[in-house]
């Protein structure tokens, strides 16, 4: 596993990954921005106790911060298994992860704990329900900070109330090529729904991948911010599937050039940037999603946009490379990653 989910979940073409993350805080700690590296450690040392006896998803393995290289940190992070503030935690801090990496519980991030499931397609009921067993356990075991008018106390004030964030990551090629993004993205922002780059708040869309997620947590019950933001993101996938066969249909030859250019790039080049890789990789994807390419499949091409990323080149490599060395390395890795798939 590495990251991004391997299973197929529905709307796989276009749905890459939902995710479901819960921000919680405990009543008789100090918030993050109060707490002293006392409280961090008893904090982590009270979450190693009550997950210790959870395993209905497997056992979740401690990954401390404190003593773990940085490159692994970045590594994590490009999995989606942390946030990248907790890839640059100075504190007592970690993530416990399960052995399939679609589990994970943050410790000492922003907020004291944030528990995330991460599922392939479109599949935000079923993250939020794994979410919310494990809170349930976590919350017998100790008193969550809570308003009986504002509901989950949180660090930041727009995660106050559910303190949950659905999100799903949805690969929109033929949105951005036809310069319909913007209204999505206007769209989205009247309603009450961020759109934003592959690692959330702050980052950039590469690769056609934008994450849609919720902005309000307040006020708001979870199972009507779930089917909100489900019900957003299936009617951008129609569009984004219509738009497809449109594109399509205007010129199928260039529409084809597009899509085989950038597979024998991808097959071939000995050099290759992360965003040129990504921008690879998403015509590639689009071309398989339509059926135009036949010797790859999209979990495949999942993995490679995951292991592609500079940290995760570096532990294939078993050592730290500067970026033309992670340019080569990455050239290398895809190309024997294609020339596997077309054998098989």
């Amino acid at each position: 596993m590495n990251g991004i989910p391997v299973e197929k979940g529905p709307e796989l073409d276009v749905a890459v990954s939902s995710r479901v993350r819960l921000a919680r805080n405990f009543a008789d700690i100090p918030f993050s921005a109060k707490m002293t590296p006392k409280h961090q450690a008893a904090l982590v040392k009270r979450m190693q106790s009550i997950i210790s006896e959870y395993s209905n998803y497997g056992k979740l393995m401690f990954a401390d911060m404190t003593s773990m290289h940085p490159v692994d940190r970045v590594s994590l992070m490009e999995r989606h298994l942390i946030s990248p503030e907790l890839a640059e935690s100075k504190g007592n801090s970690g993530a416990f992860i399960n052995e399939n990496e679609n589990v994970s519980i943050m410790v000492n991030e922003e907020d004291h704990i944030r528990i995330q499931a991460i599922f392939s397609g479109i599949l935000l009921e079923k993250a939020y329900r794994v979410c919310d067993e494990i809170d349930s356990i976590i919350a017998e075991k100790a008193d969550y900070a809570f308003d009986n008018k504002y509901g989950y106390l949180t660090s930041c004030p727009t995660n106050i109330g559910s303190g949950m964030r659905a999100s799903v990551m949805l690969h929109l090629p033929a949105l951005v090529m036809s310069g319909f993004m913007k209204s999505i993205l206007e769209s989205c922002t009247k309603l009450g729904v961020a759109v934003r780059g592959i690692y959330g708040e702050n980052s950039e869309a590469v690769g056609d991948m934008f994450q849609v997620s919720n902005q309000i947590t307040l006020g708001r019950k979870d199972d009507e911010t779930i089917a909100a933001i489900d019900a957003i993101c299936k009617q951008i996938i129609d569009r984004e599937k219509a738009l497809r066969y449109q594109l399509y249909k205007q010129n199928i030859y260039i529409f084809e050039d597009r899509i085989f250019r950038s597979y024998g790039l991808l097959g071939n080049a000995r050099v290759l940037s992360t965003q040129e890789c990504f921008k690879l990789l998403s015509d590639v994807r689009l071309g398989v999603s339509m059926g135009i390419i036949k010797d790859i499949n999209i979990l495949a091409l999942n993995e490679m946009l995951v292991l592609s990323q500079p940290a995760s080149l570096q532990k294939i490599a078993g050592k730290q490379l500067n970026q033309e060395e992670r340019d080569v390395k990455r050239a290398e890795l895809i190309r024997m990653k294609i020339q596997k798939l077309e054998n098989n």
